[in-house]
Order: C-alpha cells, then structure tokens, then sequence
C-alpha cells in the first residue's frame, strides 16, 4: 500500500462533499482540514494530522462525500479503496487497528454531544415559545 502515495499543496482539495468515491485516507506527511459548507459560511469540523485518517465513512457505507476536505500545508497520503483492503491492511497493522477503533469512538462521542445539544436547544425552544 505505501507505494500508493498521493501528494497535495498547501489549500489543495482532496474531497470534496457531495462525490461519490470509497477511498479512505491516511495522513503520511502534513496536516489536513475536514469542513462542511453552508452558503458562503465554512464550518470548521476537524484538523486532523500525520498517523489519522479520513474518508472512511464513504468506504464502508458507499454514500456520497459529507464534508470537504482541503491540504493545510504540504500533505502526503495514502489509500484504501475498499473494505477488502482496509481488512487486510488492518491484520497487518494491529496497532492501526487499535488507534482507529480509538479515533472513531472519539469522533462518535463527540457527534453524540453535538446532537444532545442541538436536540436541548430545540426543547429550549419549543419550551419558550410556549409561555
């Protein structure tokens, strides 16, 4: 897989949201911005760095892009293109396999408390709006 190697300069778009594509992603070199856009207003999710990843949620579940994602800097990469590889990419790479259960877990933690609050400030609402 390391000879499959990709190369992005400093602003370059790597993904953007809305395609239809199943590669997966992981950061060799450099430091990469995960957003989501509204309008002309840019929302920030994630900077994410050297040893992480992006991309997976379109592997595993064939969907089209969520976000955007842009080079911050000079980035390196590399790919899986789907889950036959990822699988033996992981028996191979134990301790990759651990730190992405980690990673993901985190980033399920933190959708869960942004989805809490949206639904407290939809109650909140709904409870003013009534008096």
């Amino acid at each position: 897989m390391m000879t499959r190697i990709l190369q992005y300069n400093d602003g370059e778009r790597i993904i953007s949201a809305g395609n239809m594509e199943r590669r997966m992603y992981i950061i060799l070199e450099g430091l990469v911005e995960i957003s989501l856009s509204e309008g002309q207003q840019k929302i920030i999710l994630a900077t994410v760095q050297k040893g992480n990843f992006f991309g997976e949620i379109s592997l595993f579940n064939n969907r089209p892009r969520s976000a955007n994602v842009d080079a911050k800097g000079d980035v390196k990469l590399t790919y899986i293109d789907n889950v036959n590889q990822l699988n033996k990419f992981l028996v191979k790479n134990s301790m990759f396999a651990a730190k992405m259960v980690h990673i993901l877990a985190n980033r399920l933690a933190k959708t869960d408390e942004l989805l809490l609050g949206k639904v407290n400030e939809i109650n909140r609402i709904k409870t003013t709006s009534r008096i």
